[in-house]
């Protein structure tokens, strides 16, 4: 009896101190950093124009990529669940495919389709059209790199409800738009939440991609995780540090939400 106590308070230690170590102890140091000298420093970083632009162009990126996903997400999922299409299989291995490719590489193969050389660009420039090197691109990286979590949401929950309600309301005589709205979409609304939930979080986050296809100009083209490594090389640590606090500060508002709607789900 008490050896098993031992064991699991042991274990409960051991993965309390690796979380702190990895995870507690560097955000904690990046939070005592950004503070050290005051309040006035830091707010001063994040209110120059272009912090306050990084910032903004950031959660443009998200209120783009996240619909978009989310409705992409419903429909593969529903694709994937329900329909009767060949190459299923195939689909839900193409959709994982942000999760194994590096962004960096996803950004790569950006340039190549739509870069002033690539497969599209010669004629997005006759057009006056410019994708790379501008907010446009940074919107389709944002996109491909948080495509998958709605989808991964979305699947395993229509599969537990099955169909039977569905055919159900199909029977009554409603329309596949009626049956959508009125069955499908209340029985899934947990697992699409929790999917924009991760793919906002992602998005915010998002790094590789974006530095390939941003050119990083201050002011233009530089999100607020660009932000952070700009001021950084430039030595200005107070910068990078405040800038890094906000996006932290952003990430714990994304957790937040997801362990509320956790609850939420427990109680009903």
């Amino acid at each position: 009896m008490n050896s098993g106590r031992a064991s699991r308070l042991g274990l409960r230690t051991i993965a309390l101190g690796y979380l702190g170590a990895l995870l507690v102890l560097p955000v904690g140091l990046v939070f005592y950093r950004t503070f050290e000298h005051g309040l006035a420093p830091a707010w001063d970083a994040v209110t120059t124009p272009e912090a306050q632009h990084a910032f903004w162009l950031t959660l443009v990126m998200v209120a783009i990529a996240v619909p978009a996903n989310t409705i992409f997400g419903v429909g593969m999922a529903l694709v994937i669940a329900r329909g009767r299409v060949p190459g299923k299989s195939f689909l839900s291995a193409l959709i994982d495919l942000p999760f194994a490719v590096s962004p960096v590489v996803i950004g790569l193969a950006l340039i190549l389709v739509y870069g002033r050389d690539g497969w599209f660009g010669g004629w997005l420039t006759e057009h006056g059209i410019r994708v790379i090197f501008s907010t446009p691109g940074m919107v389709i990286a944002t996109i491909f790199v948080s495509l998958p979590f709605v989808v991964r949401e979305v699947v395993p929950v229509l599969r537990e409800i099955g169909t039977e309600q569905e055919e159900a309301s199909r029977t009554l005589g409603a329309s596949n738009w009626q049956t959508f709205w009125r069955i499908t979409l209340p029985a899934i609304r947990w697992g699409v939440a929790y999917g924009v939930i991760l793919t906002t979080a992602r998005a915010l986050g998002e790094f590789g991609a974006v530095s390939v296809v941003s050119g990083k100009l201050a002011g233009q083209t530089q999100t607020a995780t660009l932000l952070v490594e700009d001021r950084f090389q430039a030595f200005d640590l107070t910068g990078a540090y405040a800038a890094s606090v906000v996006l932290a500060l952003l990430a714990v508002a994304v957790i937040l939400s997801m362990t509320l709607l956790d609850r939420r789900k427990r109680e009903i």
